[in-house]
This record gives structure tokens, sequence and C-alpha cells, in this order.
């Protein structure tokens, strides 16, 4: 039963404030965050500025919304918000995203990516297996221990490991900004963002997965607060709200920062094949061997807070959806599978991440603006019905072309790119559904608003009759 009051009445003092949206903060930044606006950087050149705003509205903006949609529904995870399609569907979403973001790619980067980039080059070429297998056993163990009882989430992220990541990033930042490796109006732009900066940075921000673990999150944002004793609905909702705004805001100017710093390395460097590598070069040219270990220590660190945030998110889902199995347990499973995709390696991970973003982002794009603006339409299961419907099929065409040569350039691959090309609108932008998803909106409207004018006159027309 609903709890009529608050178990603390009083509002929150700035402090609490802050440390719920330093606990979000660190949920959200992950390694991903750090190599992936670099790399953009590089990309973009001198071209950095649209190529930064598109980035923002699906690295920041989007983030930013799901916090807002988990306040706006008074939604408790993924599965409330999925809940107007039904619980079946609700219920596959919720699987595909904590898969997605969870055992299959999202954390298990969480460890690839600070081995790969901070502790592997300080490592024997012959040592990289094996130290990648004690490396993510330490990772995965330390997280699974800070998660074991679910009040340590919001202490050990928002008062400890937060802080620490943030004082390395400013350090890194005065060395970058104090002494700029070349002039970033000058650095020439690659090829595809020469001509759609904006777009290009808008995929990229995909690859943050943030719009999606904004929805994993809520569960673990929502637990959080109540420890704060913001119990009832609507003040866990402000709350949340409150300080989801201030914590993407703040990795909002983290990001204009770091690409800025990687448009810079072009000075010295060229173009890297990762974000991770360009992250390196950029924290060696300052530091030089020093910076190996700044590296390995700042990624490790805040991989760590994400990491936590993933599997505590996705045993509390778990648990609650699938009760027979305990949090713990849902936390060991979670840890030890995490521990073995993280083994395959970063490149393996992120060649097969990618088109399950593609394929998902779109249905979570859609689900948060849906959601959001769902008191417009009393979130009406039509209307959620009809977009996340049109904008399927694009989705699953964007699938198939983001996979590995395996399958995007096999014949079945071909033709379906071939068709996309030609029939959606921005295809070539990686922007296909969004026509679709639009003109399912305004049937759904159509019918949601139309539907109560029709039910009237068959009640006028049925009376008339009966009357008769």
């Amino acid at each position: 039963m609903e709890q009529v009051k608050d178990l603390n009445p009083k509002p929150l003092s700035v402090k609490q404030y802050l440390v719920v949206s330093s606990m979000l903060f660190g949920l959200f930044f992950g390694a991903g965050n750090l190599i992936f606006p670099i790399h953009l950087g590089q990309l973009a050149g001198a071209h950095w500025g649209m190529a930064t705003l598109g980035f923002l509205v699906t690295a920041v903006l989007l983030p930013m919304l799901s916090v807002l949609a988990v306040a706006v529904t008074r939604s408790k995870g993924v599965y409330d918000i999925g809940r107007p399609l039904g619980p079946a569907f609700a219920l596959v979403f919720m699987v595909m995203i904590h898969a997605t973001i969870g055992p299959l790619f999202g954390t298990p980067r969480t460890a690839t990516i600070p081995f790969s980039v901070g502790v592997q080059p300080l490592l024997p070429a012959n040592m990289a297996h094996v130290g990648l297998l004690v490396f993510s056993v330490l990772f995965f163990g330390t997280a699974f221990l800070v998660s074991y009882k679910e009040s340590n989430v919001m202490t050990s992220v928002g008062k400890v490991l937060n802080p620490v990541f943030l004082l390395m990033l400013f350090a890194v930042f005065v060395m970058g900004f104090a002494h700029p490796m070349g002039t970033v109006s000058k650095m020439a732009a690659t090829t595809a963002y020469q001509h759609a900066s904006f777009f290009n940075g808008f995929l990229q921000g995909y690859n943050t997965m943030d719009a999606l673990a904004g929805l994993a999150f809520g569960v673990t944002v929502v637990t959080a607060v109540n420890q704060l004793g913001k119990t009832t609905p609507k003040s866990n909702a402000k709350v949340t709200a409150r300080a989801g705004v201030l914590a993407t805001s703040m990795i909002g100017l983290i990001y204009v920062g770091l690409i800025l710093l990687g448009a810079t390395t072009l000075g010295k460097y060229k173009v890297s094949a990762d974000g991770g590598v360009a992250f390196n070069q950029l924290v060696t040219y300052y530091l030089g061997t020093l910076g190996h270990a700044l590296l390995a220590t700042l990624l490790t660190v805040t991989c760590l807070t994400t990491a936590i945030g993933l599997v505590a998110a996705f045993a509390q889902d778990f648990h609650k959806h699938f009760s027979r199995v305990s949090y713990r347990q849902w936390l060991a499973f979670m840890c030890a599978a995490s521990f073995l995709t993280a083994n395959f390696g970063l490149d393996t991970i992120i060649a097969w991440s990618t088109p399950m973003l593609m394929f998902l982002y779109p249905f979570a794009m859609v689900l948060i603006l849906l959601s959001v603006f769902s008191p417009l339409f009393h979130r009406d299961g039509v209307v959620y019905a009809f977009v996340v419907a049109f904008a399927s099929v694009p989705a699953f065409f964007d699938m198939i072309g983001a996979f590995p040569a395996v399958v995007s350039q096999s014949a079945f691959g071909k033709a379906l790119t071939g068709f996309q090309q030609s029939v959606l609108p921005f295809a070539n932008l990686g922007m296909d559904w969004v026509v679709p998803a639009v003109v399912g909106l305004v049937l759904g409207l159509g019918v949601h608003f139309l539907r109560p004018v029709f039910a009237a006159r068959r009640s006028v027309v049925s009376e008339q009759v009966h009357n008769r």
C-alpha cells in the first residue's frame, strides 16, 4: 500500500542532493564516456562544434530525459517504462536492455577498456591474456563486494569513488588546456565529418549506452532516494529529476572539454583507431610513463563506479521480476557472466555491441520521449504501440547493416541494406527510424483523441435506435 507521507518530511539539503547527483554521475560516467568523446574530437577536427551538438543529444539530453522519464511515470525500472505496451513487451524489453548494457556488452566493457588502455601497455605482450584474466577477476570481485549490500551503492559511488575520479580528470584538463598540442580551428576533419558532423556525432553518442543505462539505473536511483526518506512517488520523482538534471549537465560540460582535447591531439598525432589510444597518447604526451599509471588508475576508478551501478541495477530488476532467485544470486550471476564476456577482448565486444545498439536505441529514444510527454495523452498504450511498431522495421535494418561483415555483407544483409537505402528517408545518416516513428505518433495520437468522439457518436446513435 502506498505511503501517504515521506519518512523524511523535510526538504533534502544541498549536500544530500549533491550526493545523489554524484551517485548518478558515477553510474553514468564510465570508460566509454572518456574515450568516445576524445575520439570524436579527433574525427571532427575543426568541425567539432556541430559534432559536439549531435553527440550531446544522444549522450547527455537522452540520458537526462531517461531519468526524467523514470520520474514523470514514477517508474522503478526498465519494465515500468515499457509497461504501456503490455507485460510481455515490458519484460522482453527489460531483458534486452539489461543484457546489452549488462553481461553481453556494457558491463564487460567496463573491465576491458581500463585494462586494454591503461594496464596492458605496462605488461609484456605475452602476458596480455593472463593479465586480462587476473584484472577482470579482481575488477568484478570488487564490484560484487561493493554491491553485496544494496545500501552500499550510494555511499561507495556517490561519496568515495566519484570524487576521486573527478580530481584525476581535473588534472588532465589543466594540463591539456594550459599547454594545448595544437589549435582546434586548424585541425582537419575526416571525410564523414566534413558534411554530416552533427549526425555522425549523434550516432557516436550511442556508444556511451547512457540512454539505455538511464532506464536501467531507475531502480537504483529510486532505492537510493528512498533511503533518504523520500518514500512517496511524488517526492521521490521530484528528487530524482533534480538530481538527474544536475548530474547530466556536469557530464555535458566534461564531454565538451574531452572533445576539444581530442581535437588538439591532431597537432601531434594522427587520428587513432579508437578513443582509448587517443587518451593514452594525451596523458603520455604530458606525463610520460607516469601518464600510463594515471590513465590506468583513472579508467579503473571510473569504470568501477559504472560497473557497480550496472550489476546492482541488473540484480535489483531481475530479483523483482524473477523473485525465486535472490538479489545476491543475480548479482553473482551478473558478475560471473560479465567476467567471462570480458575475456573475449575489447575489440570483439565493441564489434558485436554496435548492432544491438543500433536496434535498441530507436526503441529507447521513442519510449523515453513518450514517457516524458505521456501526461498529455494519459500514457495511452495505443500511442505507444503505433510509434514502436513503425520504428521497429528501420531499427531491424540498422541492426543488420551494423553487424560484422559475416552478416552485413552476406546476400541477405546486402539485400536488406539496398532496400533500406532506396526506400527509407535519412537511411544514409542512420536516422531512418525518425520518419516512421513520427508517422506512428500522428496515427497513434489521432486514434487516442478521436476514439472518444466516435464512442460518443455510437452512444448517441444507440440511444436514438433504442428510443425508436
